[in-house]
């Protein structure tokens, strides 16, 4: 979550606060006892026989944690069947903290989000060492500065795209002060409904009109990634369309395993909604990974068939708005080459012009 300062990012932390209100009671408990055990721990001298560690199952874990006390708890959820933990930061900073490092971020993010095994060896007794599948939930709040300082040296490694961003812009100085209400019972009763038919789900299912419409969508983030000469786009666009494809599969469970058109939408909404999100707070950045733009919007992909005027055009005119929007010359040969293999020009044999398409004209933009 991506907002300005005093953009009321605090509603998704009150909404993390109500799934995850049963976690919260059962790991205060196991908390609880990890304390009696540390202070009989530190009471027993080394000549005395010492309990046995034992780490608590925690599912929601606070996010003020370490590196060594995260891969505990995976450890431990591991132990007990491959549970998933639940972790809502604050600050993006506090990423930092959790995986050991900034430098190690990138590594933990791709492990979590790929769901790989994470092996650690130590040499001594007090280091950690065992291996774990990394099945976490992880939600950030942070705002665009932030976003960009925190992201700036990883751009391109793969970490932006497995993030989903949702980028909230600044509002209008209405006058008004946002008020924070309560969850009724009704929602906690619906909540519970909800969260008992992902539990029941189990198993391995096929979502056909989910898959269908996800390789629609990769298609046509193929076609704008051809239209805007874009790469970026299309290297983000692929997982977004995995996010997409996960949250479809999560409202297919909520649906007692029914498919509506409606989750379509969103599906769709989610797929662009991120992609719209990243190039709004990074989007400078994602160009020649450059911070030191200003205009954001300037550097926005562009459909550069929608910006030659009229519907027949010359070589040179694209070679013209290619170079506006600091492309090269030499690209511009082969993006013609895959506008006509998509079926979006024409090129006519007579005098070497190119004619958009009758269906790319006739297409829904």
């Amino acid at each position: 979550m991506i907002a300005h300062s005093s953009g009321n990012k605090g509603q998704l932390g009150l909404l993390v606060e109500a799934c995850n209100r049963d976690f919260r009671e059962e790991d205060a408990k196991e908390l609880k006892r990890f304390l009696q055990y540390q202070k009989t721990y530190k009471k027993r001298s080394q000549s005395k026989e010492r309990p046995e560690e034992v780490f608590p199952l925690l599912r929601f874990l606070p996010a003020d944690c370490s590196k060594p006390g995260y891969l505990k708890a995976q450890m431990a959820c591991q132990e007990h069947g491959g549970l998933t933990t639940y972790i809502d930061l604050k600050e993006i900073e506090q990423l930092d903290s959790l995986c050991g490092s900034h430098k190690q971020v990138t590594q933990i993010l791709r492990l979590m989000w790929d769901r790989e095994v994470y092996n650690a060896l130590r040499a001594t007794v007090d280091g950690i060492t065992g291996s774990a599948i990394l099945r976490t939930n992880l939600t950030v709040s942070t705002t665009p500065v932030r976003a960009r300082q925190f992201f700036k040296y990883n751009l391109f490694d793969g970490t932006l795209g497995r993030m989903v961003f949702s980028y909230k812009p600044r509002g209008n100085r209405d006058g008004k002060i946002p008020r924070i209400g309560k969850f009724s019972d009704d929602f906690y009763r619906k909540l519970d409904e909800y969260m008992e038919r992902l539990d029941n789900c189990k198993g391995r299912y096929v979502i056909r009109p989910l898959n269908k419409l996800i390789e629609h969508l990769a298609n046509d983030i193929a076609e704008l990634g051809d239209l805007t000469d874009n790469d970026c786009l299309w290297d983000m666009g692929k997982r977004s369309l995995i996010s997409a494809w996960k949250a479809g599969c999560c409202m297919w469970a909520l649906n007692n395993m029914t498919w509506t058109r409606s989750m379509g939408d969103v599906v769709e909404w989610l797929v662009w909604h991120d992609m719209w999100s990243k190039y709004q707070v990074l989007g400078d950045m994602l160009k020649e990974g450059d911070a030191s733009a200003v205009d954001v919007s300037s550097v926005v992909p562009t459909n550069m068939l929608d910006d030659i005027k009229g519907n027949t055009f010359s070589e040179q005119q694209l070679e013209a708005i290619r170079e506006t929007y600091g492309k090269s010359k030499e690209g511009t040969k082969r993006q013609l080459r895959v506008w006509i293999h998509r079926g979006f020009i024409e090129r006519s044999v007579d005098n070497g012009l190119y004619t958009k398409t009758q269906a790319y004209l006739n297409r829904t933009r």
